[in-house]
């Protein structure tokens, strides 16, 4: 792994930086050694708001916002977003191209640029119905969102599939990558939704090789 490379993770609803625990520490003891960077979304974490306080997208993604904004220049980062958090990482993806050099979506969703980011909840509807509320997926207000291929479209995109998740089921996995297909596909087998919790050396690894091939 190149030791330049910046890894940022954005965790899913639920959850905050704490989850990518296990994969943090084994990202910054591999051999070549990498910078990581795991943050709290608005209201979640460490946040000092309630996650009732947080009233619209742009306040859950800000901190996201305000991190690729301080990078300097000339830097790019590997962001990667797991489950929900890949609609935050389409959203800065869309706002900083510049400074990104690829996007892992780990599980997650992954919008595309010929509908809003909100849609790809409403295809998974029964998921969205059942977490809309302790969650805030920000649903109605996703769909006024757009995507652009001349700014989201122009960074490359790896989906990691997680082949046992029973959240984001390998099938629903397949219809985003069909519809919004990425420059790869890597597989994780025996992977569950957590895999940053239950595999997070092969993870460690997965992402080791997506760093070092997208530079």
């Amino acid at each position: 792994m190149n030791s330049n490379k910046h890894i940022v993770l954005v965790h899913g609803a639920c959850h905050g930086a704490w989850c990518w625990y296990r994969l943090v520490n084994h990202l910054r003891s591999s051999s070549a050694g990498s910078r990581v960077t795991a943050l709290d979304l608005g209201g979640c974490g460490t946040d000092p708001r309630q996650l009732d306080e947080v009233r619209s997208v742009s306040e859950y993604v800000q901190p996201l916002m305000d991190l690729l904004k301080s990078l300097p220049g000339d830097e790019k980062v590997v962001l990667v977003g797991h489950s929900y958090g890949g609609l935050p990482i389409a959203l800065a993806i869309e706002r900083f191209p510049e400074k990104v050099s690829v996007a892992v979506f780990l599980s997650a969703y992954m919008p595309s640029c010929s509908s809003p980011p909100g849609l790809v909840i409403q295809e998974d509807l029964e998921l969205a119905k059942m977490l809309i509320r302790p969650t805030r997926l920000f649903t109605e207000e996703m769909m006024a969102y757009g995507l652009t291929e001349e700014r989201y479209g122009s960074v490359k995109r790896v989906f990691v599939m997680c082949e046992e998740d029973e959240v984001i089921c390998v099938d629903f996995q397949r219809f985003m990558i069909q519809n919004s297909p990425p420059d790869e596909v890597k597989t994780m087998k025996g992977a569950h939704h957590m895999v940053m919790l239950s595999k997070p050396r092969e993870l460690c690894r997965c992402l080791g090789e997506i760093a070092a091939k997208y530079r």
